[in-house]
């Protein structure tokens, strides 16, 4: 047992042994390869070739894991690297020489840099015509007119303040105006503000950034559509006799009432003031005594719908305005204010050529 064991033990060693004597064959024959902590690396023209150096290699530079691969020069001898020393000063050569150049401003000769203005298609998304890809579909159906000319390219630029702009004829308010229809109640005063206290328009509109004043006014009592806006051409232009914008309204007055009163009211009724003639009359309904007349006149001095009716022998006893030109009352609720879409802004211009 003793033999067998120290055999093995023995083999152990011969076998570790003729490893040995196979390395030093192997080395006598061909240069052994160096470990990493031996290899060499150049760092600079003047390093030294003996034992390794500290620092980063070429690998760190970008070459590949051991150090970058040396070009050959004549004579058998590899050319160094340069060094990140090196490097540096080069690169502060590179900038101190281009450091007082002037950075060279190209002409604008690219599409459109010759123009001013906005993009067409641009003006009509902030005037509420939809996305931009909706007013470039405006566009190529020839829906959209420049100063009378109908546009048929896109990316054409206006001026806001000069050029006209329409949709389907209608004019575009191409400005940060806003214009809005409130249903008066009765007891409202037609102001802004109101030094006594009492509850006027600006009431419903103390919300808003832009300041807006009133178009025209309506009695104390009166009811019914009264237009809102920050467009002073627009709103100077709806109250002038010159352009007679025509408003309707709806009387509740006591009859019976003769066949003729329309015509009366046709032909003119002397008032203190001058003769006030109605554009339209109509019985609207009857429940016994009590009628509903509309009358729709382009008129707009004070309290003429009242004066004109009592001076005919029919006192008024409630009064609605239910339109202002092309703008109507339709279901909307007393005390309620909604925005003119674009189309109702295009024809409250159309009426007074803007």
């Amino acid at each position: 047992m003793r033999s067998s064991g120290s055999g093995k033990s023995g083999g152990r060693g011969n076998h570790r042994g003729a490893g040995n004597d196979r390395d030093q064959k192997q080395g006598q024959g061909r240069p052994r390869k160096p470990r990493p902590e031996e290899r060499r690396y150049d760092v600079g023209p003047g390093a030294s070739q003996d034992g390794p150096k500290s620092g980063r290699g070429g690998s760190a530079r970008g070459g590949a894991k051991g150090g970058p691969k040396q070009s050959q020069q004549r004579g058998g001898r590899s050319a160094p690297g340069r060094s990140r020393e090196f490097e540096t000063r080069a690169e502060e050569r590179n900038r101190e020489r281009y450091a007082g150049k002037k950075d060279v401003k190209l002409p604008k000769t690219f599409p459109g840099a010759e123009q001013e203005g906005e993009r067409l298609q641009k003006v009509l998304a902030r005037a509420g015509y939809g996305s931009r890809r909706a007013c470039e579909e405006l566009i190529e159906q020839a829906r959209v007119e420049i100063n009378g000319e109908i546009v048929l390219e896109q990316g054409r630029r206006v001026d806001p303040e000069k050029d006209e702009v329409k949709v389907d004829g209608l004019t575009v308010a191409t400005q940060s105006y806003q214009f809005f229809s409130l249903n008066k109640p009765a007891g409202v005063v037609s102001t802004m503000e109101d030094p006594e206290g009492r509850q006027c328009l600006g009431d419903y509109v103390t919300n808003r950034e832009t300041r807006l004043f009133h178009v025209g006014r309506l009695d104390t009592e009166t009811e019914g559509v009264i237009l809102l806006t920050n467009h002073g051409e627009l709103a100077h232009r709806l109250t002038h006799p010159k352009y007679g914008v025509k408003k309707t309204y709806l009387a509740a007055i006591v009859g019976p009432i003769p066949r003729d009163l329309g015509k009366r009211l046709k032909d003119g009724i002397q008032l203190e003031d001058g003769y006030a003639r109605a554009d339209h009359f109509r019985v609207v309904e009857q429940t016994g005594k009590n009628y509903l007349v509309e009358v729709t006149l382009h008129e707009g001095r004070k309290h003429i719908v009242r004066r004109m009716l009592a001076e005919a022998g029919f006192p008024v006893e409630k009064l609605v305005r239910t339109s202002f030109g092309p703008i109507t009352l339709g279901d909307q609720k007393s005390g309620w204010l909604r925005r003119l879409s674009n189309t109702e802004v295009g024809m409250l211009m159309q009426e007074v050529d803007l």
